[in-house]
């Protein structure tokens, strides 16, 4: 059983997958089924996370084949966490689902849908290979596509449209990109090609950097950075809160996780990349943060916020320009606590808003008000995460920002940390106009007396659909508040996690311990080739 812990988190979302499709006519049963698939991949995960842990990495050769030849499943530190957190948020979007969604949607295979999805983002986490990152990232574009036009409707279809176009786009990038890696190093397993770029480069640096902006580009466009952002506030708001909250937590971080594996794992380094990186962060934390102010509905301020707090974890990968390794490690340390943190924090604010239509019937802030007064409890709840956002203490996103902003003045990018700590303000503005709009202002003379009889009355009088809402948010929010508490525990994990990621030897000597010395010999002839 501990041999194939690591490919139980691909194995367990495709297993309720079948089942769901196979009682798609039976409500209630497909919805057990919903329930003890996520909740068997969080088990199945952290017992992965505690073998990583205490033994160190776990290598899976699929099929019995040796890496390079064959299918490689790598479960490090990193790609554990990643696990652990994207079931964490698997079973709380399940169970928000129970309380949101339709029989329709789950006769048509919502279920069927979302852990396709996360039997996707896990296969990412956990790859070893290139070419077979681009095959889970096709799995996740399969079930995305089919979670946001969901239901139907112009809006939803071309925002489907456009996700699915971009998508498309990126992935033939990457595909071109993995072409190119293969004819140069003949390879595409992560950590034989980390041995052999670094040769090749030696010979071909323009070409290496060439394919390295080709998978700049193609990650860019997933994890949603400047100016690749446009098609995410344009279509996460257009889906079901349910989806749109897991879109918010996932999606983009399987874009920054390919940056960070592949730019600080695999491709040698290249200033010109880094100093791109640079740029981008910048860029991205402003202009996100920028669209958030700007917006008049509840889920497009948060679907801007996304795009700003993108820009926060590409800022720690950029970091490696720094000479100091000690620097370079405390970047990715920033960005691994930063992802976790915001994870968390964007799913609950989705889910949150998902509710506020719930008792409404609108997303629109001129339309709302006065929730503070009928539903306090809501209040509570958002102010948590919202406040995480922000930056404040002792929420976990204080600390995240902290971390950032520290290595930011440390390795000397004043410029790039000052546009951080502008953004921290700025969201800080953008958190503050929705709780007015929303709660503290009272609700509009129009909106009165119809919010609070035929909209609100309602949801009230259903508790049992109210808590399978309200719980998720609940167990989401004490995440929040522990990590910012005890900040030490995940920082621990983020610096070995780190560590782990920039020794590129260790990361080989796991993954090939056999052929090490066979391609080391090789490498030579195989560069003579080249020429």
């Amino acid at each position: 059983m501990i041999g194939i812990l690591p490919v139980l988190p691909i194995l367990i979302p495709l297993f309720t997958a079948c089942c769901c499709l196979l009682v798609t006519r039976r409500r209630r049963a497909q919805r057990y089924v919903a329930m003890t698939g996520p909740s068997v991949l969080l088990v199945a995960s952290f017992f992965l996370a505690a073998r990583v842990w205490h033994s160190g990495t776990r290598v899976i050769h699929v099929g019995g084949w040796d890496a390079p030849v064959g299918i490689v499943l790598v479960a490090d530190l990193f790609a554990v966490v990643m696990v652990v957190v994207a079931a964490v948020i698997h079973l709380a979007v399940s169970v928000y689902t129970l309380g949101h969604s339709n029989p329709a949607d789950e006769r048509h295979g919502y279920f069927v849908a979302q852990n396709i999805l996360l039997m996707g983002v896990c296969g990412a986490f956990l790859t070893g290979d290139l070419f077979n990152l681009y095959v889970w990232f096709e799995v996740m574009l399969i079930g995305s596509f089919v979670l946001l036009v969901m239901g139907g409707g112009r809006e939803r279809m071309q925002a489907g449209i456009r996700y699915v176009t971009l998508s498309l786009l990126s992935s033939a990038m990457f595909l071109a990109a993995v072409g190119l890696l293969y004819g140069i190093a003949h390879t595409l397993n992560m950590a034989d090609l980390s041995q052999r770029l670094a040769h090749v480069n030696t010979e071909h640096p323009w070409l290496v950097t060439a394919v390295s902006g080709l998978l700049l580009v193609s990650f860019g466009i997933k994890a949603a950075v400047f100016p690749l952002y446009f098609w995410l506030p344009a279509s996460y708001h257009t889906a079901k809160p349910a989806v749109s909250a897991i879109f918010a937590g996932l999606l983009t971080k399987v874009g920054v996780y390919a940056l960070i594996r592949v730019f600080a794992t695999v491709i040698p380094y290249s200033p010109y990349i880094f100093h791109i990186l640079l740029i981008i962060a910048g860029l991205t934390m402003l202009m996100g943060v920028l669209g958030a102010v700007s917006q008049s509905g509840f889920r497009r301020v948060l679907g801007f916020h996304i795009i700003s707090q993108i820009g926060y974890m590409v800022m720690g990968l950029a970091l490696l320009t720094s000479d100091d390794p000690q620097l370079r490690q405390l970047g990715i340390v920033a960005s691994i606590f930063y992802i976790v943190h915001h994870i968390i924090v964007k799913t609950n604010l989705f889910l949150i808003g998902g509710i506020v239509r719930h008792l409404t019937g609108t997303e629109d802030l001129s339309r709302l008000g006065g929730m503070l007064k009928h539903a306090p409890w809501l209040a509570i709840l958002f102010a948590i995460p919202a406040m995480s956002l922000a930056g404040l203490p002792p929420l976990s996103g204080f600390w995240a920002k902290l971390t950032m902003i520290k290595a930011g003045f440390a390795t000397e990018q004043h410029l790039l940390t000052m546009i951080a700590i502008v953004a921290g303000l700025l969201t800080l503005v953008s958190m503050l106009k929705l709780w007015n709009e929303v709660f503290w202002k009272p609700a509009p003379e129009n909106m009165r007396t119809e919010t609070s009889k035929e909209v609100i009355t309602p949801a009230i009088q259903s508790p049992h659909r109210l808590a399978l809402l309200a719980v998720p948010c609940g167990v989401l929010a004490l995440l929040t508040v522990a990590i910012g508490l005890h900040p030490q525990a995940l920082l621990t994990v983020a610096d070995r996690a780190a560590a782990g990621i920039l020794d590129r030897s260790a990361y080989v000597q796991q993954v090939l311990p056999h052929v090490q010395a066979e391609v080391t010999r090789g490498i030579t002839n195989e560069s003579e080739d080249l020429r």
